[in-house]
């Protein structure tokens, strides 16, 4: 089955794209001793959701389309990996993380029932 999926109408693809945002804005204030650490793997993470989700939706199949989700996934996690690791130096506060962790779970949660959908099929 082909897949059929307008990227810019997909919930989890907007998600993902104020996740980078939200992203690039809370990096902003990291040590500059982090430019090309954390605020970098935080940033390229971030980044790697929406276009994972995006590339998706042009494979011809929904079985490739997932594997595409099953890397938005693992970036999502790697993404709040690296925003407990953030919070726990200091870089962000416990009200930044409470509400980035929220997003970030919510998306997870998202992209896994988008999957489990589109196995379904």
């Amino acid at each position: 089955m082909a897949s059929t999926h307008n990227f810019r109408k997909l919930a989890i693809w907007k998600d993902g794209i104020q996740i980078a945002k939200e992203t690039y804005a809370t990096t902003k204030i990291f040590p500059k001793s982090e430019v090309y650490g954390l605020c970098s793997q935080m940033q390229r993470s971030a980044v790697s959701i929406p276009s994972n989700i995006a590339e998706g939706t042009a494979r011809s199949t929904n079985k490739h389309f997932i594997q595409y989700l099953e890397n938005a996934l693992g970036s999502a996690y790697e993404w709040e990996t690296q925003l407990i690791i953030a919070f726990e130096v200091g870089y962000v506060s416990e009200k930044t993380y409470t509400h980035l962790e929220t997003k970030i779970n919510k998306i997870q949660a998202m992209i896994s029932k988008f999957i489990d959908g589109l196995s379904q099929n």
